[in-house]
């Protein structure tokens, strides 16, 4: 209602942190004097909107102390921020505790704008996601927004024989390198990840299946035999995304969960009990 980035940033906050030391809130934890934490690591600096958590967090605690995990908050407002804009509702498991560790430097494990289809395959295969988990999830791309340095070595100066990357649209890289001057003096600057950003909808996968996906690894989804199939069916059957979307998002809140032995329940999400 009050800030339409939020649902964007939500869901990439839990996809970040699952990735890491698998969904415990480590993403969370603040820095301290000794310790760069994970939000302070170079792909989580962008990430924003903390405050959403922390006000969920604070009025559980006033009427349900010391039970409701941070890690449980996050998963669940992951999923509510995809029902209230437009997308699949789902039952979100419960029970999971909170990591006490965060370091910045975990984060060099998070997939990059550089990864292609093997590496994703691989990344995801690592926390026992399969090959459907990560076409499905990267759907997710369909609430995103990406700033022009994570592309611009899509638009200009591409390889030694090409300028733009040839596997871009031609009339979608025109419209990139109009958004995204040389040099760039706007750190606003940059393109919507598919062309209904605000409503959570499959047309992520058209802009793959029309050469318009915004990062490399977005692409090749659909370069790939591998996801191509995939691409294609989520492209031509929405509620067939939904369902899947549903189930690899209940697959993802599973992994590395902390039990009573490593974990433990947050009173404030930003900092260990």
């Amino acid at each position: 209602m009050h800030d339409p980035k939020v649902p964007a940033r939500i869901l990439r906050m839990f996809f970040h942190d699952c990735f890491i030391r698998g969904c415990d809130a480590s993403v969370l934890l603040d820095s301290t004097r000794s310790n760069k934490a994970e939000k302070d690591g170079p792909p989580n600096i962008s990430l924003r909107s903390f405050y959403v958590i922390d006000d969920a967090k604070s009025k559980l605690e006033t009427v349900c102390p010391k039970t409701v995990s941070c890690s449980d908050v996050l998963a669940i407002a992951a999923r509510d921020v995809v029902t209230l804009s437009g997308g699949p509702y789902w039952e979100v498991l419960k029970g999971r505790k909170d990591g006490k560790v965060s370091k910045a430097s975990d984060t060099r494990v998070l997939p990059a704008p550089t990864f292609n289809a093997t590496t994703l395959i691989q990344s995801f295969a690592k926390r026992g996601l399969s090959i459907k988990d990560l076409v499905a999830l990267s759907g997710g791309h369909t609430l995103g927004f990406s700033h022009c340095s994570s592309f611009e070595g899509r638009i200009r100066n591409f390889s030694s024989t090409n300028d733009v990357d040839p596997s871009m649209d031609q009339w979608f890289a025109e419209k990139l390198r109009t958004n995204c001057h040389k040099p760039n003096k706007d750190p606003n600057a940059g393109e919507f990840l598919d062309f209904t950003a605000a409503v959570f909808d499959n047309d992520y996968y058209g802009r793959l299946v029309r050469g318009q996906g915004v990062f490399v690894p977005d692409q090749d989804l659909y370069s790939d035999y591998r996801t191509r199939w995939i691409v294609e069916a989520f492209w031509r059957d929405q509620s067939l995304f939904f369902r899947e979307f549903k189930d690899s998002m209940v697959r993802l809140g599973r992994v590395g969960v902390k039990g009573d032995d490593d974990g433990e329940v947050r009173i404030k999400c930003r900092v260990v009990n």
